[in-house]
């Protein structure tokens, strides 16, 4: 293969791989639509069920005194006949101890679960399950504010599949002062609502959302309960349920409100952190891949190795056209596509856009004004995808090196609140 050559399948996969995952989310995510979304009733009026199961909500704490209020009224608003909410503060250093006190003495339903020190909230979470008097336990984070229908759509959705191991929720962004929190608006609309609906499609999830999501005590016990020695549990976790033969999907209608970074080095920190703690536990799922309960995990397994590939593919494209002074469209007129026309970028930006709208069409009915923050939504793409290949190209060596460390959490940046 010649310089000419290696340019051009250098420019290929820089290009065509966001193209065809465009493609993928957007039909698996029409799919879930039309075969289970559009034949549900509205989020906020589900159906009566047959039985309701109690469930045990496990809320981890670490530093939270600012969140805690407003956290438990929305957990008092909740519509379910039988429920509990166990709150494990994992040695906070601020207030949240005595606020959690005292909040167990206005919430009959509240029970508090103190640690002497900062274990993780891996740990956090084991200790709530071992607490917990039920068999459905929903986690959410501190700051999350739960719909009053969220644990009624997880006990429908459990009830409809016995080998349904996990629910992910469905996360909405709560803050909007910055740039950066109206870009997220874009993110959880059109990328991470797309990809959970299609990813459900095709039988196998990345990853749960940490912020709001739902498991059978029974799958986490075979799975190994979480692990301390992780930084990201949430995907850790995942992998292991599903690998152990448990299914997992996406409960759209499932809501919960978040706080997310606002500031630019907030953001990085957070996503790199979400970069490297996946690309850490595909690395050491990878021996468990080739036994028969990890085979149905190789087509997302790849899709992650791609990724990275593709990461590296981006620096390398930036190089070639430092070193050799290369114009743009020379690298970019992906010859052999066919239908594709001159400037790969353009194609892009369009299927951007047709991609938005899709989203924005699916979205509307969870959130108000998406479809007015369609600018927002069309733009995170192109910043998705950027910062997509920055953390791969930082968080993939710091996985490979191998570090074992517990998953201890710090303060994260929760954005400007008024």
């Amino acid at each position: 293969m010649n310089m000419k050559d290696l340019e051009l399948a250098i420019a290929g996969l820089c290009f065509g791989y966001p193209y065809v995952m465009a493609w993928y989310w957007m039909v698996g995510a029409v799919f879930f639509q039309v075969l289970r979304e559009a034949r549900e009733p509205p989020f906020d009026s589900p159906p009566a069920l047959e039985e309701t199961p109690p469930i045990s909500v496990l809320v981890p704490c670490y530093n939270e005194v600012d969140q805690l209020q407003e956290t438990m009224k929305a957990l008092d608003r909740i519509r379910y006949p039988e429920f509990e909410v166990i709150a494990i503060n994992d040695g906070s250093s601020d207030g949240t101890a005595i606020t959690l006190d005292a909040l167990a003495r206005e919430y009959p339903w509240l029970r508090v679960v103190h640690l002497a020190s900062n274990q993780g909230k891996s740990t956090a979470l084991n200790v709530g399950a071992l607490a917990a008097r039920h068999e459905i336990l929903v986690c959410i984070d501190g700051d999350t504010l739960i719909d009053p229908a969220a644990l009624t759509w997880f006990a429908r959705r459990f009830q409809s599949d016995p080998r349904l191991g996990a629910l992910t929720g469905n996360p909405r962004i709560r803050n909007r002062s910055s740039i950066v929190g109206r870009l997220q608006v874009g993110e959880f609309s059109g990328i991470v609502g797309l990809i959970k609906r299609a990813q459900s499609v095709y039988g196998v999830l990345f990853t749960v959302s940490g912020a709001i999501c739902a498991f059978r005590k029974r799958a986490l016990q075979d799975a190994g309960w979480w692990s301390p020695n992780t930084i990201t549990d949430d995907v850790d976790i995942s992998w292991r349920l599903q690998m152990n033969g448990w299914r997992m999907a996406f409960e759209p209608k499932a809501l919960a409100w978040i706080l997310t970074p606002e500031t630019v080095r907030g953001f990085w920190r957070q996503r790199l952190r979400w970069s490297e703690g996946g690309s850490e536990v595909a690395l050491r799922s990878l021996p468990a891949l080739f036994r028969r309960d990890g085979v149905h995990m190789w087509p997302i397994w790849l899709n992650w190795l791609v990724s990275i590939v593709w990461g590296y593919s981006i620096i390398a494209m930036m190089l070639v056209w430092a070193l050799h002074g290369l114009p743009l469209g020379q690298l970019v007129q992906l010859q052999g596509f066919g239908f594709v026309p001159g400037q790969a970028g353009m194609v892009l930006a369009a299927h951007y856009f047709l991609q938005a709208c899709v989203a924005a069409l699916i979205d509307r009915k969870y959130e108000r004004g998406v479809v007015g923050a369609l600018f927002w939504v069309v733009w995170y793409p192109l910043v998705f995808w950027t910062l997509q290949a920055a953390t791969a190209v930082v968080g993939f060596p710091r996985a490979l090196a191998g570090r074992r460390q517990l998953g201890r959490w710090t303060s994260p940046d929760r954005g400007f609140r008024r």
